[in-house]
């Protein structure tokens, strides 16, 4: 099957959602909890059963993360350099610049379960739990100025990190649950993984980018197409495994965050161009994506 085909399946998934919402009684009120119960239950399951059951390779692995974490870098400076080519108003400025480096994890880990099966999906899982507090922090330091929430605080109470670590301290300890509570572990992942791609669909805004389509193209250019393109040409440099390159070029190839848009909207952002950057990235990566996967398959 091709990558396009394959990817078919989960980019549907955040149409259905985009459909959902506009055209049944499910309003976005009702998204609102469902991204609640994906983002502090289901996800944390899938990733805390994904880290605890994985076999990892150090060094190899190691290697993949320095990618994930040197690509991410190169994203940070590429969105940044819009500020001096294009002079943006400094609110739309510090917004919107997250947008650049910042990363869906529905869309990452669902896709890497589908291309890798547990093995890809417990990769991105620690590319997730590594990347997400590095990224939460640049994003709400381009922020800070604007609001006062606290990226510490922020950061220790993500249950998205806290799974992550908690499942590759026990691996490394050897501390596995019985086999019925993994069962139950992976059915709350498997959950997971639709509804978290259907409130990515629900949440899409186009409007609101008026006045800063340029930014917004630029910031769509570094994470669509200079990051994964940085990934994938590093990544054929190092000692890594195929389905490691892909994992790594993946990531670098996902739209960014759809809390990116509350975190704007928390410190007194511009929270419409930052949902819709978020959105045109969105719908962008479902024809970007199978492309860089291609390219590494």
């Amino acid at each position: 099957m091709s990558p396009a085909l394959l990817m078919v399946p989960d980019f549907s998934l955040i149409l259905i959602g985009w459909l959902l919402v506009r055209y049944t009684s499910f309003d976005r009120t009702f998204w609102s909890g469902v991204e609640r119960l994906v983002y502090f239950v289901l996800f944390p399951m899938l990733l805390l059963q994904a880290t605890n059951s994985a076999v990892f390779e150090f060094s190899s692995t190691s290697t993949m993360l320095a990618l994930a974490i040197g690509t991410t870098l190169f994203g940070m400076a590429a969105g940044y350099a819009v500020k001096w080519v294009l002079r943006p108003n400094p609110i739309d400025f510090a917004s919107g610049l997250q947008t650049a480096f910042r990363f869906n994890s529905y869309i990452a880990l669902a896709l890497a379960a589908r291309l890798g099966g547990g093995e890809g999906l417990a990769m991105m899982a620690v590319i997730v739990g590594c990347v997400v507090p590095m990224c939460n922090v640049a994003a709400v330091w381009s922020l800070a100025r604007h609001g006062e929430v606290s990226v510490w605080r922020e950061l220790a109470r993500n249950p998205l990190i806290l799974a992550t670590v908690t499942g590759l301290v026990t691996n490394l300890l050897g501390l596995h649950p019985p086999e019925v509570v993994a069962m139950t572990m992976s059915r709350l992942g498997s959950a997971a993984t639709a509804l978290g791609l259907m409130t990515v669909g629900a949440g899409l805004q186009m409007q609101g980018a008026s006045g800063t389509a340029g930014m917004v193209a630029w910031w769509t250019g570094v994470k669509l197409i200079a990051m994964p393109a940085v990934a994938w040409l590093v990544g054929r440099q190092l000692p890594l495994s195929p389905l490691q390159l892909q994992i790594a070029v993946l990531y670098a190839a996902m739209p960014t965050a759809s809390s990116a848009y509350i975190l704007a909207v928390r410190m007194g952002g511009n929270g419409p161009m930052v949902a819709a950057a978020i959105s045109i990235m969105t719908v962008g990566a479902i024809l970007t994506a199978p492309l860089w996967y291609a390219l590494v398959s």
